[in-house]
């Protein structure tokens, strides 16, 4: 498994490599979007920009904007850059695009199982990748929320948004940024109750997806968590944490890493 996220020199390698186009920067289709009125299907990706003194966590579109011009290259809208972020992991691609790159690499994507067992680094039945405390010697040990989720984040962890891959400590197996930073795409479609019927041994992942929340949409995995995670709203930073979402969405607190097959 890489040791770190994919970063946004990486990807970009990739897209010169191979001139790669992200799915945030297509125009959306047509026909795949009926009810969009034809001026509003431009290229972008959904960017984390809370409403001033949001207090209710019931409504995720309180923190959420769809924008136009967003993509990897210009990850907080048309007028930002990854200059200075060469180093940071590369966000708003979608599962395809993550399954692309991996391609190109020589790996894939890491099933769910995988990831949880890298993730753990040798640890069993333990909260959190680097052990039972969440803070060790007053020191965080991943990129999370720290304050009034979401308006105030009061950066202890020395990061408001991503941060550098290998800011952070890395597990027992040298994985770094396995907890919080950016979520990560898995190979595996996702079912809520996966676990439960699985097989016990390097379970492969389901054939199909179903989630309950929009029985019409299908989803795949995604593990760690990320920036944003807070214990207010979102613990996705434990390794036992899951996340899902559609395999043609980008987001910009979302990422992958590869696995190579032996």
């Amino acid at each position: 498994m890489d040791k770190t996220e994919v970063t946004n020199e990486q990807f970009e390698r990739f897209v010169r490599a191979t001139g790669y186009v992200t799915i945030a920067e297509r125009k959306p289709d047509a026909k795949e979007y009926p009810d969009v009125p034809p001026d509003k299907l431009v290229a972008g990706s959904i960017v984390f920009r809370p409403k001033p003194d949001t207090r209710s966590l019931d409504d995720h579109f309180a923190w959420w904007e769809y924008v136009p011009g967003a993509n990897w290259r210009h990850p907080d809208g048309p007028n930002s850059t990854i200059e200075g972020r060469e180093k940071h992991p590369v966000v708003h691609v979608c599962w395809e695009d993550a399954r692309r790159y991996a391609e190109w690499a020589g790996k894939r994507l890491p099933t769910e199982a995988e990831w949880e067992y890298a993730s753990r680094g040798s640890l069993e039945r333990q909260p959190y990748v680097w052990g039972s405390e969440k803070v060790l010697d007053g020191k965080w040990s991943a990129n999370i929320w720290q304050g009034q989720f979401p308006n105030e984040n009061t950066q202890a962890d020395g990061f408001r948004g991503t941060a550098p891959v290998a800011s952070f400590p890395p597990n027992g197996y040298g994985l770094y940024d396995m907890a919080g930073n950016v979520w990560e795409w898995c190979q595996d479609w996702y079912l809520p109750d996966y676990y439960e019927k699985s097989p016990s041994t390097s379970p492969p992942g389901p054939d199909s997806s179903f989630d309950p929340n929009e029985p019409g949409v299908a989803k795949r995995v995604q593990r760690g968590g990320s920036y944003l995670c807070s214990d207010l709203y979102c613990m996705g930073y434990r390794p036992s944490a899951r996340m899902k979402a559609s395999p043609d969405t980008g987001l910009s607190h979302t990422g992958f890493r590869c696995v190579r097959s032996k």
